[in-house]
């Protein structure tokens, strides 16, 4: 059984939007497997369980943690991104544009892959990001009082993305050892059933409640999302529960 440490960087780091090579200048390297990887971690950012945030810096240093933050955590997409979410918010100042802001979402992102590797939480770098963002801010950007929030949802975004894009990455390699595992299916077909596990621990964490307690949630969200391709709801549920399971081992509220 693979760990993750045993994957290898590869060679080209493309950008899923425009196909450029070596587009993601916020890290390095990328594990095995990337491209499905790195296309699950976006597309959690919508994904059918609910937004992660706000519903949620130069190179990285060694390590998977770091690279994977990298590739989970693309420039071009967290702008596209917070630029369309930024209309929707009720926390930031209604008059100011998503350009006024521009800059805190990006030291929030920019900020969390840099510091991946340290496991550090928002709330014990805030005072650092805070100078940072004094120092960058050049008059045309907001105060730090009101630009802070979209620092943090942007730095939590880029967490979850992180820890989807190492969900993935774990169970891409291991579902074959997993007993209810059919060699007539391939990951593609189990992984939005893990998808559907991991992502909807992270969702509910917060509020204590038991995998058996969100299951007929989980179930009616993968019917919806995947019911008419993949596997049975029957068939996936072990995924999903396993999905659950992990991340509630890892997953740090």
């Amino acid at each position: 059984m693979a760990e993750l440490e045993d994957f290898e960087p590869a060679s080209a780091n493309p950008d899923p939007i425009t196909g450029e090579p070596g587009a993601h200048p916020v890290g390095t390297g990328v594990g095995a497997a990337a491209v499905g990887a790195a296309a699950t971690a976006i597309g959690a950012t919508a994904g059918p369980i609910g937004a992660v945030v706000g519903a949620v810096v130069g190179s990285v240093i060694g390590g998977l943690v770091g690279k994977s933050a990298a590739e989970a955590t693309n420039p071009t997409i967290e702008e596209a991104y917070w630029r369309e979410q930024h209309q929707n918010r009720t926390d930031l100042h209604p008059e100011r544009s998503y350009e006024a802001y521009q800059l805190a979402y990006q030291l929030g992102y920019e900020s969390y892959v840099a510091r991946a590797e340290q496991r550090t939480t928002y709330q014990e770098v805030e005072p650092e990001l805070e100078r940072e963002y004094e120092r960058r801010n050049d008059g045309s950007s907001v105060e730090w009082n009101d630009a802070k929030y979209a620092v943090r949802d942007a730095w939590e975004r880029a967490r979850r993305n992180d820890f989807f894009y190492r969900a993935d990455l774990y169970w891409r390699e291991n579902y074959r050892s997993q007993p209810y595992s059919d060699s007539g299916f391939s990951y593609e077909d189990y992984q939005p059933a893990y998808r559907t596990g991991y992502e909807g621990y992270v969702e509910y964490a917060e509020t204590g409640e038991s995998y058996d307690e969100i299951e007929s949630e989980l179930r009616r969200s993968y019917e919806e999302n995947y019911g008419t391709s993949g596997l049975a709801w029957e068939d996936a549920k072990h995924a999903v529960r396993d999905g659950w399971n992990w991340a509630e081992q890892k997953f740090q509220v």
